[in-house]
C-alpha cells in the first residue's frame, strides 16, 4: 500500500510517521543549511498542494530563499527564530507562521532543542531564489536582520 493510500499513519511523537521516508532537505552543495531533514506527509495530486514536516537539529538552520509560492507554516515542537522579509520573530509549538510569494524567509532552531515544523505549499511550485550579494547586502543594513543572519 502507497502512502497516498495509506489511510492511517501513526507517530512516534518526536517528528516521525509510519511508513514516510526522512529525505535529506535538499541536495548538499545546493543551497547554504545546516542540520535539516523533510517528510512529505501528504502529497495527493487531489488536494493541489503538499504537507511536509521539516525539522532542524539543534542550532541548524533552513536556507534563506524566497519564491513566487506562499508557504504556511505551523510549529510542532522546539522553538527557535524565524525570519519573514525584514521581521524576526521568535516561534515556539503551535505558532503560525505565513509567507508571502517573493519574501526572504529563513527558519533557525535554538541552540539547545530541535525546531520541528509543518509547512503546506502548492503541490506545482517554482524553484527558490537565493539572494544576490546585493540583495544580501541589503538585507543585512538592518541590525537585526543582520544579528538573525549570523545566528545569534
Amino acid at each position: 500500500m502507497t502512502q497516498e493510500q495509506k489511510r492511517f499513519r501513526t507517530t512516534d511523537g518526536a517528528g516521525r510517521w509510519e511508513d514516510v521516508p526522512v529525505l535529506n532537505y535538499k541536495s548538499e552543495g545546493s543551497a547554504p543549511f545546516k542540520d535539516i531533514t523533510r517528510q512529505v506527509l501528504f502529497e495527493t495530486p487531489e488536494l493541489g498542494c503538499e504537507l511536509r514536516y521539516f525539522e532542524i537539529a539543534p542550532g541548524g538552520h533552513s536556507t534563506l530563499e524566497r519564491h513566487a509560492h506562499v508557504h504556511a507554516v505551523m510549529i510542532l515542537r522546539g522553538g527557535g527564530q524565524c525570519l519573514v522579509g525584514s521581521e524576526v520573530r521568535a516561534v515556539a509549538a503551535h505558532d503560525l507562521v505565513s509567507i508571502p510569494p517573493m519574501t526572504w524567509h529563513q527558519f533557525r532552531a535554538a541552540p539547545d532543542a530541535p525546531l520541528g515544523f509543518l509547512c503546506m505549499v502548492n503541490r506545482e511550485r517554482d524553484k527558490p531564489q537565493l539572494p544576490t550579494a546585493e540583495e544580501l547586502e541589503a538585507l543585512r543594513r538592518d541590525t537585526v536582520v543582520a544579528r538573525f543572519l549570523r545566528g545569534h
